[in-house]
Protein backbone atom coordinates (compact mmCIF):
# COMPACT_ATOMS: atom_id res chain seq x y z
CA UNK A 1 0.00 0.00 0.00
CA UNK A 2 1.37 3.51 -1.00
CA UNK A 3 0.48 5.31 2.45
CA UNK A 4 3.61 2.99 4.01
CA UNK A 5 6.28 3.87 1.15
CA UNK A 6 5.74 7.41 0.29
CA UNK A 7 8.79 9.05 2.50
CA UNK A 8 9.97 12.57 2.31
CA UNK A 9 13.17 12.95 1.39
CA UNK A 10 15.20 14.32 5.22
CA UNK A 11 17.12 16.66 2.90
CA UNK A 12 15.90 20.65 3.36
CA UNK A 13 15.00 22.41 0.10
CA UNK A 14 12.25 20.95 -2.04
CA UNK A 15 13.76 17.70 -2.67
CA UNK A 16 11.90 14.70 -5.08
CA UNK A 17 8.85 12.82 -3.19
CA UNK A 18 9.85 8.82 -3.17
CA UNK A 19 6.62 7.36 -5.16
CA UNK A 20 6.80 3.81 -6.04
CA UNK A 21 6.33 3.20 -9.93
CA UNK A 22 3.76 0.94 -10.69
CA UNK A 23 3.96 -1.58 -13.49
CA UNK A 24 1.08 -1.81 -15.67
CA UNK A 25 0.67 -3.74 -19.27
CA UNK A 26 1.46 -1.35 -22.31
CA UNK A 27 -2.73 -0.23 -23.09
CA UNK A 28 -2.54 1.01 -18.91
CA UNK A 29 0.16 2.95 -19.22
CA UNK A 30 -0.38 4.89 -22.41
CA UNK A 31 -3.88 5.78 -20.67
CA UNK A 32 -2.22 6.75 -17.44
CA UNK A 33 0.48 9.08 -19.90
CA UNK A 34 -2.52 10.67 -21.18
CA UNK A 35 -3.32 11.97 -17.15
CA UNK A 36 -3.25 15.91 -17.61
CA UNK A 37 -3.06 16.16 -13.97
CA UNK A 38 -3.30 20.08 -12.41
CA UNK A 39 -0.27 21.78 -10.96
CA UNK A 40 -2.01 22.50 -8.21
CA UNK A 41 -4.19 20.25 -5.90
CA UNK A 42 -5.61 21.41 -2.65
CA UNK A 43 -3.91 24.61 -2.74
CA UNK A 44 -0.48 23.12 -2.94
CA UNK A 45 1.98 22.67 -5.77
CA UNK A 46 3.31 19.76 -7.66
CA UNK A 47 6.14 18.46 -6.51
CA UNK A 48 8.91 15.85 -8.01
CA UNK A 49 9.25 12.48 -7.79
CA UNK A 50 11.37 9.73 -7.52
CA UNK A 51 12.09 7.92 -9.78
CA UNK A 52 10.35 10.17 -12.42
CA UNK A 53 7.79 8.67 -13.97
CA UNK A 54 4.97 9.73 -15.89
CA UNK A 55 2.95 7.10 -13.71
CA UNK A 56 3.34 8.98 -10.68
CA UNK A 57 2.55 12.73 -9.36
CA UNK A 58 2.73 14.32 -5.89
CA UNK A 59 1.83 18.01 -4.58
CA UNK A 60 2.67 19.75 -0.77
CA UNK A 61 4.09 18.39 2.17
CA UNK A 62 3.34 16.06 2.86
CA UNK A 63 3.06 14.91 -0.21
CA UNK A 64 -0.14 14.23 -1.94
CA UNK A 65 0.68 11.22 -3.66
CA UNK A 66 -0.90 9.67 -7.01
CA UNK A 67 -0.02 6.67 -8.95
CA UNK A 68 -1.87 5.63 -12.13
CA UNK A 69 -1.69 2.15 -13.07
CA UNK A 70 -1.44 0.12 -10.08
CA UNK A 71 -2.91 -3.31 -9.29
CA UNK A 72 -6.37 -3.40 -8.16
CA UNK A 73 -6.49 -3.54 -4.62
CA UNK A 74 -6.66 -6.62 -2.86
CA UNK A 75 -9.14 -5.86 -0.36
CA UNK A 76 -11.47 -4.47 -3.55
CA UNK A 77 -14.58 -6.85 -3.47
CA UNK A 78 -18.16 -6.17 -5.06
CA UNK A 79 -19.78 -5.80 -1.92
CA UNK A 80 -17.14 -3.22 -0.74
CA UNK A 81 -18.22 0.11 0.20
CA UNK A 82 -17.34 2.62 -2.67
CA UNK A 83 -17.65 6.31 -1.96
CA UNK A 84 -19.11 8.17 -5.32
CA UNK A 85 -17.65 11.67 -6.32
CA UNK A 86 -18.11 13.56 -9.07
CA UNK A 87 -18.60 10.24 -11.45
CA UNK A 88 -15.37 8.40 -9.78
CA UNK A 89 -16.47 5.61 -7.76
CA UNK A 90 -13.56 5.32 -4.75
CA UNK A 91 -12.69 3.18 -2.59
CA UNK A 92 -10.23 3.93 0.36
CA UNK A 93 -8.26 1.70 2.60
CA UNK A 94 -7.38 1.39 5.16
CA UNK A 95 -10.04 2.90 7.69
CA UNK A 96 -7.48 4.82 9.71
CA UNK A 97 -5.29 7.76 8.53
CA UNK A 98 -3.40 8.37 5.68
CA UNK A 99 -6.11 7.09 3.32
CA UNK A 100 -5.35 5.82 -0.08
CA UNK A 101 -7.85 5.93 -2.13
CA UNK A 102 -7.96 3.96 -5.20
CA UNK A 103 -10.58 5.45 -8.59
CA UNK A 104 -11.99 1.80 -9.65
CA UNK A 105 -14.54 1.02 -12.63
CA UNK A 106 -12.32 2.70 -14.62
CA UNK A 107 -9.97 1.23 -17.46
CA UNK A 108 -6.93 1.77 -15.08
CA UNK A 109 -6.58 2.23 -11.70
CA UNK A 110 -5.27 5.36 -10.15
CA UNK A 111 -4.19 5.78 -6.25
CA UNK A 112 -4.22 8.86 -4.74
CA UNK A 113 -3.01 8.74 -0.74
CA UNK A 114 -4.29 11.85 0.86
CA UNK A 115 -2.16 12.90 4.23
CA UNK A 116 -4.56 13.93 7.27
CA UNK A 117 -3.39 17.04 6.57
CA UNK A 118 -5.91 17.77 3.85
CA UNK A 119 -9.08 17.50 5.28
CA UNK A 120 -11.72 16.26 4.26
CA UNK A 121 -10.11 14.11 1.34
CA UNK A 122 -13.03 14.34 -0.92
CA UNK A 123 -11.54 18.28 -1.97
CA UNK A 124 -8.68 16.06 -3.27
CA UNK A 125 -10.60 13.77 -4.81
CA UNK A 126 -12.73 16.07 -6.85
CA UNK A 127 -9.73 17.83 -7.95
CA UNK A 128 -7.99 14.89 -9.35
CA UNK A 129 -11.31 13.26 -10.75
CA UNK A 130 -11.58 15.27 -13.42
CA UNK A 131 -8.84 14.82 -14.80
CA UNK A 132 -9.22 10.94 -14.06
CA UNK A 133 -12.91 11.23 -15.47
CA UNK A 134 -11.79 13.15 -18.92
CA UNK A 135 -8.94 10.46 -19.45
CA UNK A 136 -9.59 6.96 -17.85
CA UNK A 137 -12.81 5.15 -19.76
CA UNK A 138 -15.20 3.89 -17.61
CA UNK A 139 -15.35 -0.38 -17.29
CA UNK A 140 -18.28 -1.57 -18.69
CA UNK A 141 -21.46 -1.45 -16.27
CA UNK A 142 -20.95 -3.60 -12.95
CA UNK A 143 -17.30 -4.23 -13.02
CA UNK A 144 -15.25 -2.87 -10.56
Amino acid sequence: MLAGLVLLAAACGDTAVQVPVPRPDAATARLCEGLRLPEKVHGQGARDTSPDSPLTAAWGSPAIALRCGVPRPSALRPESQLVTINGIDWFGEPVARPVTWTAVARQAYVEVTVPVKYTPPGDVLIELGTAIRATIPPKPEGQI
